[in-house]
């Protein structure tokens, strides 16, 4: 494919100083550009790069105005390089079909313009949405859907009852629907809870390679609409995640938690269950949230606080050996003092 520079600004609504009918064939980070590709600059500490790359064209914030290269001008140059990079490389889709080594239950609703390979089980009274895309080892359990557009990678293992909306990609080893982790104690003996609920997942949401999202005990575990879930997630029972939400690598939501809209939970976040997080907040990595948070704020740390109050705390915690050894030195003094003041008033 190749594009002007021109046509580009017009897909991403940006503008062009330079030469906007340079052709561009491909895209590329700044460090690995080649002629004829374009990259971009998103961070002020990349602008000594302007005059490095051998890129035809950088995409820029309209701060950057004099480049010895063509520049694209746009307000968020991370999401027009996002827009550009599936202009080139998001191909429109082509239905390869039902492959004769998959396994689908003849009570199954099958939808239009399916692409399914091969050692796909998809069970009984399952309802399959148009030009959805089903990789090998799929695993679809009886009375599940998945929405039109959907595309399920290799060896995901959807268990009975999960139900997923449209446009939703699930990566490689994803599992939706296993039992909650749900016990109860008879003595010395663990009872196992039945989890009965199941999983609903709204439309446009992406899920990545081996997360896993456990059915409810009772009612439904729930992922709103456009939701972004990276690896290696564990979503508990009856956990409900809002709309926009960002969910990062090694988070661990426990049972009956309540997320908001356009949350963002960085890397190694733990979440006790029965709490509720408010909209807009974002919980910084390695956080322990052990309480509801009110919406609208930033939290770090462990228990989690709100971000201004942790960073007054943590700049306490290098300076609490000294602080110690004064506060013995004075407890010390003071115990001298007491024993002065007890001896002269028995002289007394």
């Amino acid at each position: 494919m190749k594009k002007r520079l021109k046509e580009l600004a017009e897909w991403v609504g940006g503008t062009v100083i330079g030469d906007g009918e340079i052709e561009i064939t491909g895209v590329s980070s700044i460090e690995e550009a080649r002629t004829g590709e374009i990259t971009f600059v998103a961070s002020p500490k990349y602008l000594p790069k302007l005059g490095e790359t051998k890129a035809s064209a950088i995409i820029v914030s309209p701060e950057v105005t004099r480049a010895d290269k063509s520049l694209l001008c746009v307000t968020n140059p991370h999401l027009a390089f996002a827009k550009i990079v599936g202009l080139f490389f998001c191909k429109p889709y082509q239905p390869k079909g039902i492959d004769a080594k998959a396994w689908i239950s003849p009570t199954a609703q099958l939808g239009k313009d399916l692409t399914v390979y091969p050692f796909v089980y998809i069970g009984d009274r399952c309802r399959i949405g148009d030009r959805v895309t089903l990789h090998p080892g799929v695993f679809i359990g009886e009375d599940s859907s998945i929405g039109e557009e959907s595309v399920i990678h290799a060896n995901v293992s959807l268990y009975s009852g999960t139900v997923i909306g449209k446009r939703v990609i699930l990566h490689s080893g994803v599992v939706v629907g296993s039992d909650g982790f749900g016990y109860v104690k008879d003595g010395k003996k663990n009872v196992k809870i039945p989890q009965v609920g199941s999983v609903e997942i709204e439309d446009d949401v992406e899920i990545g390679a081996n997360t896993t999202i456990d059915r409810a005990a009772l009612g439904k575990t729930i992922i709103r609409r456009g939701a972004k879930i990276d690896n290696l997630v564990q979503v508990a029972h009856n956990v409900v995640i809002g709309e926009d939400s960002i969910i990062v690598a090694q988070v661990g939501i426990s049972g009956s938690t309540k997320i908001g809209s356009n949350v963002i939970l960085a890397g190694q976040v733990g979440v006790v269950d029965h709490v509720e997080i408010g909209d807009n907040v974002m919980v910084g990595a390695q956080s322990g949230v052990s309480h509801d948070l009110a919406p609208n704020q930033g939290y770090t740390g462990s228990p989690a606080l709100p971000h201004r109050e942790f960073l007054r705390t943590i700049t306490v915690l290098p300076k609490l050996p000294e602080m110690r050894k004064t506060l013995l030195d004075i407890e010390k003094r003071l115990k001298e003092l007491e024993k002065k003041f007890l001896s002269e008033g028995k002289e007394k």
